[in-house]
């Protein structure tokens, strides 16, 4: 019978005795849980966040895997002080990877014993890990808002742009912008930073939802980036109706006001013309989320999970 791929006896193929046999054979299951990875069809990002945590706890214990106990791994999340959604994650991440070396397919437990006269065996248990005990378990400024917080933060902005337009003032039109560009952070589910970085450009069609014309896709040219990488692009497709409308809104009347600052290609213009900044996202949402009565810990953050988490394809709100 073939073996599985990651199996022992597929890694550990050099006859050659190594200088550092320990080394060596942690350095050797996890090239073999990699390529397990890879014959399940998993994302090379979950391999390499795995990995990296399998390697983080290694070096806290300075031991080797056959070594670890769940002691171990008790002290380790003691000292974290991580959130409660990261502690299951790395738990889970030191679980499989013991899963791993203990299953008899994979030869790991006979291979340990051969070469160190120990064996692996799983620290992670119902006693020392972490439940799934609520919805949302990360930091409470980045929760998702609920359905009449939302209403609330869009009902003070878009009042806010109804005040402005009534008294003859100039803020009404840095106003109209906050109003549209909180609710296109919301509708596409973008970071602050991301939306700070639009260009009018970045909307295009989308030809699986033809009735929303130009507004159908999004392009976020200025994702979230790994270490040492650069910006990660993603397209996001429009599914709320009412945010497109909003940005239309905004993009074909609002914005052509700046006069000469809007043939530049920034979506969101501050009144002298240049890009706006994040910081101003963060005050803006601030003042509004006070204005609504929100809870103060409350972040801008928060805009992005509520998208991922209701995603409502409608949502009552009054134009600005």
């Amino acid at each position: 019978m073939p073996k599985p791929a990651g199996a022992a006896a597929l890694v550990l193929v050099s006859p050659a005795v190594p200088l550092h046999p320990e080394e060596t054979l942690f350095e050797a299951m996890l090239e073999g849980w990699r390529r397990q990875h890879v014959a399940r069809r998993l994302s090379p990002t979950i391999t390499v966040q795995r990995q990296r945590t399998v390697r983080r706890f290694a070096e806290f214990t300075s031991a080797w895997p056959w070594q670890w106990r769940a002691e171990h791994l008790d002290a380790w999340v003691a000292e974290g002080h991580w959130a409660h959604s990261t502690i299951r994650s790395y738990e889970g991440s030191i679980a499989a990877f013991m899963d791993y070396l203990g299953d008899p397919r994979y030869g790991w437990t006979t291979e340990c014993e051969r070469q160190v006269g120990e064996v692996p065996t799983q620290i992670c248990h119902e006693g020392n890990r972490a439940v799934h005990v609520a919805e949302y378990e990360g930091r409470p400024a980045r929760r998702p808002l609920t359905r009449a917080e939302l209403q609330a933060l869009f009902d003070v902005a878009d009042e806010a742009v109804a005040d402005a337009v009534r008294c003859p003032r100039k803020g009404w039109l840095p106003a109209f912008r906050d109003a549209t560009l909180l609710k296109v952070i919301y509708a596409w589910g973008l970071r602050r930073s991301e939306a700070a970085m639009l260009d009018v450009g970045d909307f295009s069609q989308n030809p699986a939802a033809p009735e929303l014309g130009r507004f159908g896709m999004l392009a976020v040219r200025f994702g979230k980036a790994m270490a040492g990488s650069p910006p990660r692009r993603r397209s996001v497709a429009s599914v709320m109706p009412w945010a497109v409308e909003a940005v239309q809104q905004y993009v074909d009347e609002v914005r052509p006001l700046h006069g000469a600052s809007a043939r530049g290609p920034a979506l969101w213009l501050t009144e002298r013309g240049s890009r706006i900044s994040a910081r101003r996202i963060d005050e803006r949402f601030g003042d509004w989320r006070r204005a609504a009565g929100l809870p103060p810990e409350l972040s801008v953050h928060c805009l992005r999970h509520s998208y991922a988490c209701q995603w409502p394809s409608e949502f009552p709100h009054r134009r600005s």
